[in-house]
C-alpha cells in the first residue's frame, strides 16, 4: 500500500517503492493527495470528482479506474492513517519494558501522525453525521483503537501494573478524548503546536493508567514482561 511520507503541509502520498514505478500508482497516489489536499480545507460533503480531478490535471474517468466513488477514496485515506497510527504507537502496545516510557514513545508517535494527516480525521469524523458508509468507516475505525487498547490495558492489570477496572470502558474514553483533541488540534489549518498536545495526553494518560506519582521527568521503576 502506499505510504505518507514527512513534508510540509500538506503531506503527500508516494507511491510503493519498486523496482519501477507504474504510472498507475502514480495516478493512484495523485488521486489520494488529491483528496488529501482538499480536506485540508473543506470538507468531505463538498468534495465532488470533477473538483479533485481538475486538482490533478486528471480526466475525470481516471478517478473511476482507482476508486468506486468518493466514500472509497475517503475510506482509503482512513485506511492509511490507521496503519500509520498503529506503527507509530507500537511501542506502548507490543514492547516491554518501562510502560510509562513506552506510553510517551507511543502518544509521540500518535500526534506526530496527526499533526500531519488531521484532516483525515477531522474529514471522517465529520462527515459520519449524516453519511452512513462513513459513519460505519468511522466506527469500525475507533473500535479497533478500543479492542487494541482494552487488550493493552488487560495485559498490564494481569502485571499489576495497572489497578483492577473493567477497562473497556476506561479505553472507549480514553479514545475519545484523544480523537476529538487531536482533531481539534490539527484537523485543519491553523494547526496547534504538536508538544503541548502530546503533554497533555501524557498526563491523561499515565494519571489516569499507572497514577500521577509517574507524571515526573524521570523513568519509573515498574516493569513489563
Amino acid at each position: 500500500m502506499s505510504d505518507f511520507k514527512k513534508s510540509s503541509s500538506p503531506p503527500r502520498v508516494s507511491p510503493q517503492p519498486t523496482l519501477k514505478v507504474e504510472k498507475s500508482e502514480r495516478t493512484r497516489a495523485a488521486i489520494l493527495n488529491a483528496g488529501l489536499e482538499f480536506v485540508w480545507s473543506q470538507p468531505f460533503r463538498d468534495m465532488t470528482v470533477n473538483a479533485l480531478m481538475a486538482s490533478t490535471g486528471l480526466s475525470r474517468s481516471a478517478f473511476y479506474q482507482y476508486f468506486n466513488d468518493l466514500h472509497d477514496l475517503m475510506e482509503t485515506l482512513l485506511d492509511m492513517l490507521k496503519e500509520e497510527v498503529f506503527a507509530a504507537t507500537g511501542s506502548w502496545f507490543t514492547g516491554a519494558g518501562d510502560p510509562i516510557a513506552l506510553l510517551n514513545e507511543s502518544l509521540a508517535g500518535l500526534v506526530d501522525v496527526c499533526n500531519r494527516l488531521g484532516p483525515i480525521l477531522r474529514a471522517t469524523n465529520d462527515a459520519a453525521a449524516t453519511d452512513e458508509r462513513l459513519e460505519n468507516a468511522w466506527a469500525q475505525f475507533v473500535k479497533q483503537f478500543d479492542d487494541a487498547v482494552t487488550t493493552r490495558i488487560e495485559a498490564d492489570q494481569a502485571q499489576g501494573l495497572i489497578p483492577d477496572f473493567d477497562a473497556r470502558p476506561l479505553a472507549i474514553a480514553l479514545n475519545r478524548l484523544d480523537a476529538y483533541t487531536l482533531i481539534e488540534a490539527f484537523g485543519q489549518h491553523p494547526i496547534s503546536q504538536p508538544e503541548p498536545v502530546r503533554e497533555a495526553l501524557a498526563r491523561v494518560w499515565i494519571s489516569t493508567l499507572y497514577g500521577s506519582e509517574w507524571l515526573r521527568d524521570r523513568p519509573s521503576d515498574l516493569v513489563r514482561n
